[in-house]
């Protein structure tokens, strides 16, 4: 099963969550997560932010 800290991990390291990988999260916090994963999402919405992670759901709004 997938962490929420891995796709957080991937969109960092790409600079790009996914429609697909937003759904994942929507899922996995509705689910019972590690204090690591909780920590990792705060710093994915942090990057999101500041422009450092650009969300494909976002970018479809706005194209």
């Amino acid at each position: 099963m997938v962490r929420i800290r891995e796709i957080v991990q991937k969109a960092l390291a790409t600079g790009y969550l996914s429609v697909e990988a937003e759904e994942q999260l929507r899922q996995l916090l509705k689910t019972k997560y590690s204090m690591q994963d909780l920590n990792a999402f705060m710093t994915l919405q942090q990057a999101a932010m500041n422009g450092m992670v650009k969300q494909e759901s976002r970018l479809l709004i706005h194209s």
